[in-house]
């Protein structure tokens, strides 16, 4: 199932429980910015791929825009990860990073330094 924003309609990042609602990036940002009282409010990320609630909680006045993916959905694509680990030459080769935590990155990229000469 695929969450909307309770507010604009697009694509739900968080879920905010004090306020019962799914909100997108955006206005999440313009929610819990409005008072100090609401900027404490506790938001739960929301997966990347299926949208269900992660265990990546945070709080403040604007969220920097993350990836979070829920537990099943990290074993979904290992899962398929680990079928196309078999090498031209037959042999397995075993991932180096066998964590099952949940990864958050941000969505943008990083800053690219500039050399001046």
């Amino acid at each position: 199932m695929k969450n909307k924003c309770e507010l604009c309609t697009s694509r739900a990042n968080t879920y905010c429980e004090s306020d019962q609602a799914n909100l997108c990036w955006s206005c999440d940002a313009n929610v819990h910015s409005a008072n100090f009282i609401v900027e404490k409010h506790s938001r739960t990320l929301l997966c990347h791929i299926c949208q269900s609630p992660t265990p990546w909680t945070a709080t403040g006045r604007k969220l920097s825009p993350t990836i979070s993916v829920c537990q099943s959905c990290l074993n979904a694509q290992n899962n398929v990860a680990d079928n196309h680990q078999d090498s031209s030459d037959g042999y397995r080769r075993d991932n180096d990073n066998d964590d099952d935590e949940n990864q958050v990155v941000p969505l943008s990229p990083p800053p690219v330094s500039s050399s001046s000469k």
